[in-house]
This record gives structure tokens, C-alpha cells and sequence, in this order.
């Protein structure tokens, strides 16, 4: 089957912060609109938003992201090092991810993430 988005219906945008997401530095928002969520009900597919400030992040699922616009630099808990991610760029988060999201830049990211 193949699904085009303009063919689906979308959620409403979410704004609550994100379960494992703290803010730990400024007044960071962020929206959540799940666009699509698959048949086996394991993996959803949508867009994020989130304005400049630092959340510290723990996840408990893989991410695919992908960085329409904005940037973000982020550091993992296990002194790995910061990595920069602005617009263009495409990355993976691991499951057992726990680390600073310091938004440096408005960020619009389109996401798929396994539940």
C-alpha cells in the first residue's frame, strides 16, 4: 500500500514537552503533529517544532530525524561530544539515548520514530 500524505488525516499538534524531555535551560516550546502512524501501530511518522532553550532527553525508542530547518546542538550523557544538526541534515537517535538538545535556532524536523 502507499499513502500520500496529503491522503491521510493529521492529528491536531500536541504541545505538551515530550515523555523523557526536560527543560533544563531557557523557555523552550515545542508542537508534535503525528501524521501518520503505521498498520502494526509500532512506528509514527509526523513533524516537530520547538523554539530556542535546552531540554535534556532520555529516549526509550529509535528516532529517524530529518532537519527542515532550524538547529539544534547535541550532546550525549556518555561524553561522546556534541554533534551540530541544522537544516538538510538527516541523523538516527538511538533508543537508549540520554543527552542535551540545546536549540540553538527554531527547529522544524520532520521524524519516525519506533514505539
Amino acid at each position: 500500500m502507499l499513502t500520500k500524505f496529503d491522503d491521510i488525516k493529521k492529528s491536531e499538534p500536541e504541545t505538551d514537552d515530550l515523555e523523557g524531555w526536560v527543560v533544563v535551560q531557557g523557555k523552550p516550546t515545542m508542537r508534535t503533529q503525528v501524521l501518520h502512524t503505521n498498520n502494526e501501530k509500532n512506528m509514527i511518522s509526523g513533524i516537530w517544532e520547538a523554539t530556542p532553550g535546552t531540554y535534556h532527553a532520555t529516549y526509550s525508542a529509535y528516532e529517524f530525524v530529518h532537519i527542515i530547518s532550524g538547529k539544534i546542538k547535541i550532546t550525549p550523557d556518555d561524553g561522546t561530544g556534541p554533534k551540530i544538526v541544522s537544516s538538510g541534515d538527516t541523523f538516527i537517535v538511538e533508543s537508549n539515548f540520554k543527552g542535551t538538545w540545546e536549540i540553538q535556532e527554531k527547529v522544524l524536523k520532520h521524524f519516525d520514530f519506533m514505539l
